[in-house]
Protein backbone atom coordinates (compact mmCIF):
# COMPACT_ATOMS: atom_id res chain seq x y z
CA UNK A 1 0.00 0.00 0.00
CA UNK A 2 1.39 3.47 -0.82
CA UNK A 3 2.28 5.73 2.04
CA UNK A 4 0.43 9.01 2.54
CA UNK A 5 2.45 12.20 2.31
CA UNK A 6 3.86 13.57 5.51
CA UNK A 7 2.63 16.81 7.08
CA UNK A 8 3.31 19.69 7.03
CA UNK A 9 3.05 20.18 3.27
CA UNK A 10 4.65 23.03 1.38
CA UNK A 11 2.26 26.01 1.17
CA UNK A 12 2.70 26.11 -2.61
CA UNK A 13 0.78 22.83 -2.92
CA UNK A 14 -2.34 23.97 -1.10
CA UNK A 15 -4.46 25.89 -3.59
CA UNK A 16 -8.20 26.48 -3.34
CA UNK A 17 -10.65 28.42 -5.51
CA UNK A 18 -9.47 31.81 -4.28
CA UNK A 19 -5.73 31.13 -4.23
CA UNK A 20 -3.20 29.50 -1.89
CA UNK A 21 -3.92 28.79 1.75
CA UNK A 22 -1.54 30.56 4.12
CA UNK A 23 0.51 28.48 6.55
CA UNK A 24 -1.60 29.66 9.51
CA UNK A 25 -4.78 28.60 7.71
CA UNK A 26 -3.78 24.94 7.56
CA UNK A 27 -3.87 22.07 10.05
CA UNK A 28 -3.78 18.28 9.86
CA UNK A 29 -6.93 16.18 9.68
CA UNK A 30 -6.85 13.77 12.63
CA UNK A 31 -6.66 10.14 11.49
CA UNK A 32 -8.27 7.29 13.42
CA UNK A 33 -7.69 3.56 13.30
CA UNK A 34 -11.02 1.76 12.71
CA UNK A 35 -9.95 -0.81 15.33
CA UNK A 36 -10.05 1.74 18.15
CA UNK A 37 -12.73 1.11 20.80
CA UNK A 38 -16.16 2.29 19.63
CA UNK A 39 -16.47 4.70 22.55
CA UNK A 40 -13.25 6.44 21.53
CA UNK A 41 -14.37 6.65 17.90
CA UNK A 42 -17.70 8.16 19.02
CA UNK A 43 -15.89 10.68 21.20
CA UNK A 44 -13.68 11.78 18.32
CA UNK A 45 -16.70 12.11 16.02
CA UNK A 46 -18.49 14.30 18.59
CA UNK A 47 -15.40 16.41 19.34
CA UNK A 48 -14.30 17.02 15.76
CA UNK A 49 -17.52 16.70 13.77
CA UNK A 50 -15.77 14.13 11.58
CA UNK A 51 -14.04 10.77 11.84
CA UNK A 52 -11.18 10.08 9.42
CA UNK A 53 -10.85 6.29 9.25
CA UNK A 54 -7.66 4.97 7.68
CA UNK A 55 -7.97 1.87 5.54
CA UNK A 56 -11.54 1.05 6.53
CA UNK A 57 -12.52 -0.41 3.15
CA UNK A 58 -10.57 -3.08 1.26
CA UNK A 59 -8.27 -1.23 -1.14
CA UNK A 60 -9.07 -3.53 -4.07
CA UNK A 61 -12.81 -2.92 -3.69
CA UNK A 62 -12.26 0.82 -4.03
CA UNK A 63 -9.90 0.46 -6.99
CA UNK A 64 -12.39 -1.81 -8.74
CA UNK A 65 -15.05 0.90 -8.49
CA UNK A 66 -12.50 3.46 -9.71
CA UNK A 67 -11.74 1.29 -12.74
CA UNK A 68 -15.44 0.92 -13.60
CA UNK A 69 -15.96 4.66 -13.24
CA UNK A 70 -13.20 5.58 -15.68
CA UNK A 71 -14.24 2.87 -18.10
CA UNK A 72 -17.63 4.55 -18.20
CA UNK A 73 -16.14 8.02 -18.69
CA UNK A 74 -13.58 6.91 -21.28
CA UNK A 75 -15.76 7.62 -24.39
CA UNK A 76 -15.73 11.32 -23.43
CA UNK A 77 -11.99 11.48 -24.14
CA UNK A 78 -11.11 12.48 -20.59
CA UNK A 79 -8.33 9.89 -20.26
CA UNK A 80 -4.84 10.08 -21.71
CA UNK A 81 -4.46 7.72 -24.67
CA UNK A 82 -2.79 4.40 -23.89
CA UNK A 83 -3.34 4.58 -20.12
CA UNK A 84 -5.28 2.13 -17.97
CA UNK A 85 -8.71 3.31 -16.78
CA UNK A 86 -7.90 2.48 -13.15
CA UNK A 87 -5.04 5.01 -13.27
CA UNK A 88 -7.47 7.81 -14.17
CA UNK A 89 -4.84 9.93 -15.95
CA UNK A 90 -6.28 13.11 -17.42
CA UNK A 91 -5.51 13.91 -21.06
CA UNK A 92 -3.63 17.20 -20.81
CA UNK A 93 -4.27 17.92 -24.48
CA UNK A 94 -7.92 18.51 -23.59
CA UNK A 95 -9.59 21.78 -22.74
CA UNK A 96 -10.34 21.44 -19.00
CA UNK A 97 -13.65 23.23 -19.48
CA UNK A 98 -14.88 20.26 -21.50
CA UNK A 99 -14.55 18.15 -18.33
CA UNK A 100 -16.13 20.17 -15.51
CA UNK A 101 -16.61 18.87 -12.00
CA UNK A 102 -20.24 17.97 -11.33
CA UNK A 103 -21.66 19.53 -8.19
CA UNK A 104 -18.81 22.01 -7.97
CA UNK A 105 -20.74 25.11 -8.97
CA UNK A 106 -19.52 25.14 -12.56
CA UNK A 107 -23.06 26.20 -13.51
CA UNK A 108 -25.77 27.96 -11.53
CA UNK A 109 -28.52 25.82 -10.04
CA UNK A 110 -28.79 22.48 -11.80
CA UNK A 111 -27.68 23.71 -15.20
CA UNK A 112 -25.14 21.87 -17.33
CA UNK A 113 -21.87 23.71 -17.96
CA UNK A 114 -20.03 23.99 -21.26
CA UNK A 115 -20.75 22.83 -24.79
CA UNK A 116 -21.28 19.49 -26.51
CA UNK A 117 -18.13 17.80 -25.18
CA UNK A 118 -18.86 18.94 -21.65
CA UNK A 119 -22.43 17.72 -21.95
CA UNK A 120 -21.25 14.24 -22.96
CA UNK A 121 -18.81 14.11 -20.06
CA UNK A 122 -21.39 15.32 -17.54
CA UNK A 123 -24.03 12.90 -18.83
CA UNK A 124 -21.64 9.98 -18.38
CA UNK A 125 -20.62 11.20 -14.92
CA UNK A 126 -24.28 11.38 -13.93
CA UNK A 127 -24.97 7.95 -15.43
CA UNK A 128 -22.42 6.46 -13.03
CA UNK A 129 -24.86 7.03 -10.16
CA UNK A 130 -27.22 4.43 -11.65
CA UNK A 131 -24.64 1.73 -12.31
CA UNK A 132 -24.82 -1.42 -10.16
CA UNK A 133 -21.12 -1.27 -9.28
CA UNK A 134 -21.73 2.17 -7.72
CA UNK A 135 -25.23 2.29 -6.23
CA UNK A 136 -25.22 -1.31 -4.99
CA UNK A 137 -21.64 -2.52 -4.53
CA UNK A 138 -19.84 0.70 -3.59
CA UNK A 139 -22.47 2.78 -1.77
CA UNK A 140 -23.82 -0.22 0.15
CA UNK A 141 -20.47 -1.74 1.04
CA UNK A 142 -21.09 -3.98 4.08
CA UNK A 143 -17.95 -2.84 5.91
CA UNK A 144 -19.08 0.79 5.74
CA UNK A 145 -22.66 0.02 6.73
CA UNK A 146 -21.61 -2.17 9.65
CA UNK A 147 -19.24 0.45 11.03
CA UNK A 148 -21.88 3.19 10.89
CA UNK A 149 -24.49 0.87 12.44
CA UNK A 150 -22.19 0.23 15.40
CA UNK A 151 -20.88 3.78 15.72
CA UNK A 152 -24.34 5.34 15.83
CA UNK A 153 -26.08 2.55 17.69
CA UNK A 154 -28.68 2.34 14.92
CA UNK A 155 -27.96 -1.34 14.38
CA UNK A 156 -30.41 -3.05 12.04
CA UNK A 157 -32.34 0.24 11.72
CA UNK A 158 -29.47 1.78 9.73
CA UNK A 159 -30.74 3.01 6.37
CA UNK A 160 -28.74 4.40 3.49
CA UNK A 161 -30.18 7.65 2.12
CA UNK A 162 -30.74 7.19 -1.59
CA UNK A 163 -28.93 10.40 -2.34
CA UNK A 164 -25.26 10.48 -3.16
CA UNK A 165 -22.93 12.50 -5.33
CA UNK A 166 -19.98 10.98 -7.15
CA UNK A 167 -17.96 14.17 -7.50
CA UNK A 168 -15.07 14.55 -9.89
CA UNK A 169 -12.35 17.18 -9.55
CA UNK A 170 -10.49 17.65 -12.83
CA UNK A 171 -7.30 19.71 -13.37
CA UNK A 172 -7.87 23.32 -14.39
CA UNK A 173 -11.43 23.53 -13.08
CA UNK A 174 -12.92 25.02 -9.94
CA UNK A 175 -13.46 22.77 -6.95
CA UNK A 176 -16.53 22.57 -4.73
CA UNK A 177 -16.77 25.64 -2.51
CA UNK A 178 -17.60 25.99 1.18
CA UNK A 179 -20.69 24.10 2.32
CA UNK A 180 -22.23 21.79 4.88
CA UNK A 181 -24.43 18.87 3.88
CA UNK A 182 -27.62 19.87 5.69
CA UNK A 183 -27.90 22.62 3.06
CA UNK A 184 -28.69 19.88 0.55
CA UNK A 185 -30.71 17.71 2.96
CA UNK A 186 -32.86 20.38 4.60
CA UNK A 187 -36.14 18.48 4.23
CA UNK A 188 -34.74 15.73 6.46
CA UNK A 189 -33.79 15.62 10.13
CA UNK A 190 -30.21 16.77 10.90
CA UNK A 191 -29.19 13.33 12.15
CA UNK A 192 -27.59 11.87 9.03
CA UNK A 193 -23.99 10.68 8.77
CA UNK A 194 -22.17 11.47 5.54
CA UNK A 195 -19.50 9.07 4.31
CA UNK A 196 -16.92 10.69 2.03
CA UNK A 197 -14.94 7.98 0.25
CA UNK A 198 -12.01 8.94 -2.01
CA UNK A 199 -12.09 6.65 -5.03
CA UNK A 200 -8.34 6.12 -5.14
CA UNK A 201 -5.18 7.71 -3.75
CA UNK A 202 -5.35 11.50 -3.47
CA UNK A 203 -2.18 13.51 -2.83
CA UNK A 204 -2.21 16.91 -1.14
CA UNK A 205 -2.21 18.54 -4.57
CA UNK A 206 -4.78 16.11 -5.97
CA UNK A 207 -7.92 17.98 -4.92
CA UNK A 208 -9.05 16.13 -1.79
CA UNK A 209 -11.70 17.20 0.69
CA UNK A 210 -10.75 19.64 3.46
CA UNK A 211 -12.62 20.35 6.69
CA UNK A 212 -12.93 23.60 8.61
CA UNK A 213 -11.62 23.11 12.14
CA UNK A 214 -14.60 22.74 14.50
CA UNK A 215 -16.65 23.80 11.50
CA UNK A 216 -19.70 21.87 12.70
CA UNK A 217 -20.20 24.50 15.42
CA UNK A 218 -20.23 27.21 12.78
CA UNK A 219 -22.60 25.25 10.52
CA UNK A 220 -24.97 24.69 13.42
CA UNK A 221 -24.77 28.39 14.32
CA UNK A 222 -25.58 29.47 10.76
CA UNK A 223 -28.58 27.14 10.69
CA UNK A 224 -29.87 28.11 14.13
CA UNK A 225 -29.48 31.85 13.54
CA UNK A 226 -31.44 31.76 10.32
CA UNK A 227 -34.13 29.52 11.84
CA UNK A 228 -34.56 31.92 14.75
CA UNK A 229 -34.92 34.92 12.43
CA UNK A 230 -37.42 33.04 10.28
CA UNK A 231 -39.58 32.23 13.29
CA UNK A 232 -39.44 35.82 14.49
CA UNK A 233 -40.78 36.81 11.07
CA UNK A 234 -43.66 34.36 11.44
CA UNK A 235 -42.50 31.96 8.71
CA UNK A 236 -43.72 28.37 8.61
CA UNK A 237 -41.11 25.59 8.55
CA UNK A 238 -41.61 25.20 4.79
CA UNK A 239 -41.26 28.94 4.18
CA UNK A 240 -38.13 29.02 6.33
CA UNK A 241 -36.53 26.17 4.38
CA UNK A 242 -37.24 27.87 1.07
CA UNK A 243 -36.00 31.22 2.33
CA UNK A 244 -32.78 29.66 3.62
CA UNK A 245 -32.11 28.04 0.27
CA UNK A 246 -32.72 31.32 -1.54
CA UNK A 247 -30.11 33.04 0.65
CA UNK A 248 -27.37 30.60 -0.30
CA UNK A 249 -25.28 31.23 -3.38
CA UNK A 250 -27.07 30.10 -6.53
CA UNK A 251 -24.94 26.95 -6.34
CA UNK A 252 -26.11 26.12 -2.79
CA UNK A 253 -22.81 27.09 -1.15
CA UNK A 254 -21.90 29.22 1.86
CA UNK A 255 -19.01 30.74 -0.09
CA UNK A 256 -16.96 30.07 -3.19
CA UNK A 257 -13.56 30.88 -1.66
CA UNK A 258 -12.22 28.75 1.23
CA UNK A 259 -9.23 31.03 1.94
CA UNK A 260 -11.38 34.11 2.50
CA UNK A 261 -13.85 32.07 4.53
CA UNK A 262 -11.07 30.89 6.85
CA UNK A 263 -9.90 34.48 7.34
CA UNK A 264 -13.41 35.71 8.07
CA UNK A 265 -14.05 33.19 10.82
CA UNK A 266 -10.44 32.73 11.99
CA UNK A 267 -10.50 28.97 11.49
CA UNK A 268 -8.00 26.58 9.93
CA UNK A 269 -8.67 24.16 7.10
CA UNK A 270 -7.68 20.61 8.05
CA UNK A 271 -6.02 18.74 5.20
CA UNK A 272 -4.44 15.37 4.47
CA UNK A 273 -3.47 12.99 1.70
CA UNK A 274 -5.87 10.08 1.21
CA UNK A 275 -5.39 6.46 0.19
CA UNK A 276 -7.85 4.09 -1.45
CA UNK A 277 -9.79 2.51 1.41
CA UNK A 278 -9.87 5.63 3.59
CA UNK A 279 -13.27 6.98 4.66
CA UNK A 280 -14.29 10.21 6.36
CA UNK A 281 -17.57 10.25 8.27
CA UNK A 282 -18.96 13.66 9.16
CA UNK A 283 -22.00 15.34 10.67
CA UNK A 284 -24.52 17.24 8.50
CA UNK A 285 -23.14 20.52 9.88
CA UNK A 286 -19.42 19.87 9.30
CA UNK A 287 -18.15 22.64 7.01
CA UNK A 288 -16.03 21.34 4.16
CA UNK A 289 -14.57 22.36 0.82
CA UNK A 290 -11.97 21.03 -1.56
CA UNK A 291 -8.49 21.89 -2.75
CA UNK A 292 -7.79 22.50 -6.42
CA UNK A 293 -6.62 19.50 -8.41
CA UNK A 294 -3.10 20.26 -9.62
CA UNK A 295 -2.31 16.74 -10.84
CA UNK A 296 -3.33 14.83 -13.96
CA UNK A 297 -4.22 11.72 -11.96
Amino acid sequence: MPHAEQFPPTPESLFVNDGPLAADQVGLLRASNPDLPLEELRQRYEEDGYLFLKGLLPRQDVLKAREEYFKLLSPSGVLKDGTAPVDGIFNEQNDPHDYPGIGAGAADGNGKPGGEKAEKFVDLALQAHYETWYKEDFCKHPVLRDLIAKLTGWGESTLGVRRSLLRNNTPGNKAIGVHYDQIFLRHGEPTSVTAWVPMGDVSLSGGGLIYLEKGYTLGREVEDTFTKKARECGMSDEEARNAFNQNMLSTGLLADGPAEYARRFDRRWLVTAYEAGDVVLHTPFAVSSRMDCKEVR
